[in-house]
């Protein structure tokens, strides 16, 4: 890391002020927060996972029918893509089956036991969820707060999904690190438990919104691209969800962060050195915008997903330089690399 640092000392002080400005947002005040109790957006979140572990196994398939009256357009989805029982239909043999043994099966009972005690009182949720959308109805005025629905997944990595007007929340992502079962399945390792918590609830409910609203580069785009579209992503969340920690936004852990921050040039440098930004190599681009423990090739101190980091340290460079572009008009742009171009990113 050392070799991209200026060795003159003057310069250095000048270097550790700046930082010291920036992160303490000169002089420590905190970023406006736009008013936004006028907007007409209360959020009620429908407990659906409570009310299909309600249904009487003695008539299943009735239940089913009375909950799709209930939450229309939601169950065929859960019981076909996220349950995979295969399809709602008269036709679908194995369905009533399914259901009786996933509905009298001890664990997944007690696994809804275990969420129905974490999350007794989803106030405080509503409470969040309602100023989010608020401050995002208050950047994107053609935004409309989707149903809020919860349901239980068992933990098939479901924690955010969004069926038309609706997004569901799968609460048995978000029991907490420390939750027993987590450590029992094979398919998540520690930097992925670490997430399933109730602070990446809102942060990946708006991270599903935004891929549903905003534009995003496909398969055979350039890695600066993806890099740009998960800084607008992060731009976007750092205005909807202001007093949110950047690490929980990133996805990373505080120190994972702070050593991202005091070695921006290295990484950025990296990058450049290995000719990688306009890299289409699917391969490459996957170890770079996919999540990880670590990311190779880097030191092991720095995260995976690194393109989220480096993507938003450009947009907000972007932005603050163009302090009358609007959120809207960011989030909605297709030419993200003219932004990159035109900012000219050195840090």
């Amino acid at each position: 890391m050392q070799k991209y640092l200026n060795k003159n000392i003057p310069g250095r002080i000048g270097l550790i002020l700046t930082s010291w400005l920036l992160l303490t947002g000169c002089g420590g005040s905190k970023p406006r927060i736009p008013d936004v109790s006028h907007i007409p957006i209360n959020v009620t979140i429908h407990r659906f996972d409570k009310d299909f572990f309600r249904i009487d196994t003695n008539n299943v398939l009735q239940g089913i029918k009375l909950l799709d009256n209930t939450y229309p357009n939601f169950v065929p989805t859960y019981i076909q893509q996220i349950m995979n029982f295969g399809p709602l239909s008269d036709t679908n043999r194995l369905l009533q089956p399914q259901l009786v043994s996933f509905l009298t099966n001890k664990d997944f009972r007690a696994l809804q036991d275990s969420v129905e005690v974490h999350f007794k009182d989803v106030r405080p949720l509503e409470k969040e969820l309602t100023r989010t959308f608020r401050l995002t109805k208050y950047y994107l005025p053609y935004f409309k707060a989707p149903r809020v629905i919860t349901f239980m997944s068992a933990i098939g990595n479901y924690g955010a999904v969004t069926i038309d007007s609706i997004v569901g929340i799968g609460l048995d992502m978000y029991m907490g690190a420390e939750f027993p079962v987590y450590r029992l399945l094979p398919d998540y390792p520690d930097y992925i438990i670490k997430k399933f918590t109730p602070a990446y609830i809102t942060v990946n409910v708006m991270k599903v919104l935004s891929q549903h609203y905003f534009p995003q580069h496909k398969d055979g785009s350039k890695l600066v691209e993806y890099f740009m579209d998960l800084g607008v992503q992060q731009y976007f969340l750092e205005k909807v969800l202001p007093e949110t920690p950047e690490y929980i936004r990133l996805g990373y852990t505080k120190e994972q962060l702070d050593f991202c921050n005091e070695s921006e040039e290295m990484i950025w440098q990296y990058f450049v050195q290995n000719k990688l930004l306009f890299t289409t190599d699917w391969q490459e681009v996957t170890r770079y915008v996919g999540e990880g423990p670590s990311t190779q090739g880097l030191p092991k101190e720095v995260p995976g997903q690194i393109g989220a980091f480096v993507g938003y340290r450009i947009v907000q460079q972007f932005m603050k330089k163009h302090p009358d572009m609007t959120l809207e008009k960011l989030v909605n742009t297709q030419n993200v690399l003219g932004i990159f171009n035109e900012t000219k990113y050195r840090p």
